[in-house]
């Protein structure tokens, strides 16, 4: 493979902007970085602010479908009502298809790795297709057909709720009947070589008894896990344990830096410390959290007591990690009723670096010698842009994902000019696989 280099206006280079960035890349990798340096005939050239690729750490593609078709009303859990619905009509070729054009967006907004928190398994009434991991290796191609990595975080789903109730309706698509059934399940998929095979536990009420052995098979596998995204969860826990999710967590051996936590929005003081102490990771996701009327998290707390933070889209609401890092401090601004929660490359490594290790995919996230050549640049010549000093600062506080121009994954261009390479027409490959599920 020949070697290829960027010459970038501005690059978030050591976690600091350097000017005139040349980046040399080969077989995928970046092999030097050299600020301050004159471009070479035949570099490319990246306007603005090129950032290392985006990690959306949590992803429920199939989600994408409900985007403006759930009434602006009600909760949570009349939402719930809604996913369940459209989990129950999507076959293989229609969440081929879905999973794809969203991958797309994805790109168009700067993300170069997904985390599939991948729980729709089976057919409807919870009959195995003659593949058992057909929608997981379908999802699993579409990221590829988008340009992206994954990684398939294959979950387990056992109970609807935490007392152990039998799953039913459109929830029989998710189970395996048991961790075995899980565990023979997920060890039959084909792994291609841009994805990783991660884990899940989809929450504590879903996986019920069964958090012990499910903490033996996967340790030391990246694996995450819904934690006390509403209050629901945690009086049912205290009911039935007499502990909260993050002390059944715990104390089931589900803990450690492999393990992220997604959402720990309703969480106790005891729980930040613990979760910290032993650096559990957390991924926030502001924009389905906001959307959903779950609350605001303490991420700063989170943070302070030891937590690495990464985000995620979830239920795609919003696709533009721009937007998750800039709501990850505004809504602390809401909580403490003050500014400057967050510095710059807090957010920036939100966004990049702890989203990749929260994936598994330790060799990404900066722009470095090494490690991955994802590539994202941002325009800084925009009405939104203009006026400020420092392009780090103007993008966390004014650009969005329809400022992306260019995106590099692994050394292949993948988003040229704010078009996708690979996916033609992004908006109706969109529009088309939407519309064919809800017909």
């Amino acid at each position: 493979m020949l070697t290829s280099a960027y010459h970038c206006e501005f690059a978030w280079v050591g976690r600091a902007v350097a000017r005139e960035v040349r980046i040399e890349v080969h077989a995928g990798r970046i092999v030097a970085v050299a600020p301050g340096s004159p471009p070479a005939p035949g570099d490319t050239r990246l306007r603005g602010l090129v950032l290392p690729g985006f990690a959306n750490a949590h992803s429920h593609a199939f989600h994408r479908a409900l985007r403006g078709r759930v009434p602006g009303g009600g909760t949570f859990w009349t939402w719930r009502e809604a996913m369940y619905d459209l989990a129950n009509r999507i076959d293989p070729d229609q969440y081929h298809a879905l999973a794809r054009a969203v991958y797309a967006e994805m790109a168009l907004a700067g993300v170069t790795c997904v985390g599939e928190f991948h729980y729709l398994h089976h057919a409807p009434g919870g009959h195995r297709y003659a593949d058992a991991n057909e929608l997981g290796h379908r999802v699993m191609a579409a990221a590829a057909e988008a340009g992206l990595r994954i990684t398939l975080l294959d979950t387990l789903y056992l109970s609807s709720t935490v007392d152990g109730a039998p799953l039913a309706g459109a929830q029989l698509r998710f189970g395996d009947g048991d961790v075995d059934g899980w565990w023979g399940r997920r060890a039959a998929i084909d792994r291609p070589a841009h994805a990783l095979i991660g884990a899940a536990a989809h929450s504590v009420r879903a996986a019920a008894d069964q958090l012990k052995a499910f903490a033996d098979l996967v340790e030391g596998t990246p694996t995450h896990i819904h934690l006390s995204e509403q209050r629901a969860e945690n009086e049912a826990c205290l009911a039935r344990y007499c502990r909260t999710p993050t002390a059944v967590l715990e104390a089931a051996g589900l803990w450690g830096p492999w393990v992220t936590a997604v959402h720990a929005t309703h969480l106790s003081a005891p729980d930040i410390a613990s979760l910290g102490r032993d650096t559990v990771r957390v991924c926030v996701c502001p924009t389905t959290e906001r959307d959903l009327g779950d609350g605001i998290g303490p991420a700063r707390a989170l943070a302070d007591a030891g937590s690495a933070l990464c985000l995620g889209s979830d239920s795609h609401a919003v696709i533009d990690l721009v937007e998750e890092a800039r709501a990850l401090e505004a809504d602390e601004r809401l909580r403490a009723e003050s500014r400057g929660h967050f510095t710059t490359a807090e957010l920036l490594d939100a966004a990049t670096l702890h989203g990749h290790v929260s994936l598994g995919w330790y060799d990404a996230g900066t722009l470095a010698p090494g490690q991955r050549a994802d590539l994202v640049a941002v325009r800084l010549d925009t009405v939104r842009a203009a006026g400020f000093d420092d392009p780090a600062t103007a993008v966390l506080a004014a650009a969005t994902a329809g400022d992306v121009t260019d995106v590099v994954v692994d050394g292949r261009p993948v988003v040229r000019d704010g078009q996708h390479l690979l996916v033609p027409d992004v908006p109706r490959a969109l529009d088309d696989a939407i519309r064919a599920v809800w017909s």
